[in-house]
């Protein structure tokens, strides 16, 4: 297994070498003799983050002449994106491994690959290793750009491939992506975190926060523009501290702000927020730039300011508050939506009371809602006052009580209200609906033909649910 230091930074990824054209070539072969390409199928879990990098990995097997398939049944490789935030998205993972591991009984020569964030995890790695010995590929989440070598391995030297780095300052620009829609987009702006939330591994799995190069994001969405995006959405585990590691001094107001003048854009989005970076000069560039949506999140997580000491968020339920004024005296129109984690160690029924009090006092657009899930390596994992299943979930069951009804009468407030809708596909659960959603983020369905789907349509909304809302096109 290779752990490599690296101390360069924004590398140009390249490609083009010798074994890439062997494998390139190998392809073909197969191609020629079977009359279809090779077939990958990825299965994501967890965040946008990973989603993303899904698409580079796409992006790469696409490159040496893979095709995607939508069953894993049909692949020769199948790759795992793991997580490890929630304990739900860990048991998924191993549940679903335990099915392929039948399915390459059955197809010896399928290639079974796992990534992510999980595997930056020594002990989830050797317990990986061997109890699913079957796995041919190993790689994390500051190797991702190594995977076409290590397929390699597997495929010219019969050799199990695994390649991980702890930590690296390394960027890798220019990497090849298979996006998932031609009309929107996610952009990294930063990689890592250096806030340490006592709950969160991210800082362990990803490493420290890293910005790209401003000039990098701008000409990178200046592309997708021309290639006909209408909507990126600016991704970073902490944007509003977006070039605090850059010699220029670039802030994330000043991104938004170049950003904003890009011509073929329609829509900026950023995920995800952190209180304590929210600046005057951001909210500023939020109600100037014409592009950026009316809608933040920004995860409150709690509260209790004894909570939030013991999360370690470097902010208090009254400074949180304090940026809630603001944002809507700024910004009258902004939606509010966050994240919010029920049941973290020492909570007791006057914190979580607290924590109710501000859902009431913001009067959030949308949330999402956790119970504390203990992350073996982060130092809420070793308090020692865990709050008992039971409770967390009586806990959360109250929560909602009132959130939901709150949620419902912010949707209602838009009835016999037409909005913008950008189209994003058909409905699930209609047929002849399409479904999309507005600048603050709200989804709506409504009736339309598929020629829409990456069009901008108005729509006049005429009912309203807790979690969508319905309407019909205005011509």
């Amino acid at each position: 297994m290779s752990k490599r230091e690296f101390t360069d930074t924004n590398i140009d990824a390249g490609f083009d070498s010798d074994k890439i054209i062997e494998l390139k070539n190998k392809n073909e072969q197969f191609f020629i003799l079977n009359g279809r390409r090779k077939s990958y199928h990825i299965l994501t879990y967890g965040c946008q983050m990973n989603e993303h990098d899904s698409e580079k990995i796409s992006g790469m097997l696409t490159s040496i002449g893979y095709e995607e398939t939508d069953d894993e049944k049909d692949a020769e490789l199948v790759i795992f994106n793991t997580c490890l935030i929630r304990e739900n998205a860990e048991l998924k993972f191993f549940g679903k491994l335990g099915e392929v591991k039948g399915l390459k009984r059955n197809k010896p020569d399928m290639m079974v690959a796992v990534c992510g964030c999980m595997m930056q995890k020594d002990e989830i790695r050797e317990k990986l290793l061997k109890k699913f010995s079957f796995v041919d590929i190993v790689f994390g989440t500051n190797t991702i750009h190594e995977l076409p070598g290590l397929i390699y391995n597997v495929e010219f030297k019969n050799r199990k491939s695994i390649d991980i780095v702890e930590n690296t300052e390394l960027i890798y620009e220019n990497m090849p992506k298979q996006r998932k829609f031609k009309y929107k987009a996610l952009v990294n702006i930063t990689y890592g975190c250096n806030n340490f939330c006592t709950y969160c591994v991210v800082p362990y799995v990803r490493g420290r926060e890293k910005s790209r190069e401003p000039e990098e994001i701008i000409n990178e969405v200046k592309s997708l523009a021309q290639d006909g995006c209408r909507e990126v959405t600016l991704l970073g585990q902490n944007v509003n501290s977006y070039g605090s590691n850059l010699e220029i001094g670039f802030t994330f107001a000043q991104l938004l702000r170049e950003i904003d003048k890009i011509e073929g854009l329609e829509r900026i989005r950023f995920m995800t927020s952190h209180p304590k970076d929210l600046t005057d000069d951001l909210i500023s560039a939020i109600k100037d730039c014409s592009k950026v949506c009316n809608h933040i999140h920004l995860p409150v997580q709690a509260g209790s300011n004894e909570v939030l000491r013991k999360m370690n968020r470097k902010y208090t339920r009254e400074h949180y508050l304090d940026l809630i004024e603001k944002l809507k005296k700024e910004i009258p129109d902004i939606a509010i939506t966050t994240d919010i984690i029920v049941g973290f160690p020492g909570e007791t029924e006057e914190d979580f009371l607290e924590t109710v009090d501000v859902v009431r006092k913001v009067q959030y657009d949308s949330a999402f809602t956790f119970l504390y899930s203990m992350r073996e390596g982060t130092k809420a994992a070793l308090m020692v006052d865990q709050i008992p299943d039971e409770v967390k979930h009586e806990r959360f069951d109250r929560l909602l009580e009132v959130l939901y009804p709150i949620v419902l009468e912010r949707n209602s407030q838009c009835i016999g209200k037409t909005y913008p809708v950008l189209v994003e596909s058909t409905s699930k659960t209609s047929e002849n609906f399409l479904t999309g959603r507005t600048e603050h983020f709200r989804l709506v369905h409504f009736k339309g033909s598929e020629d829409l789907i990456g069009s901008t349509v108005n729509v006049k909304i005429t009912n309203v649910k807790t979690f969508h809302m319905e309407g019909e096109i205005i011509n």
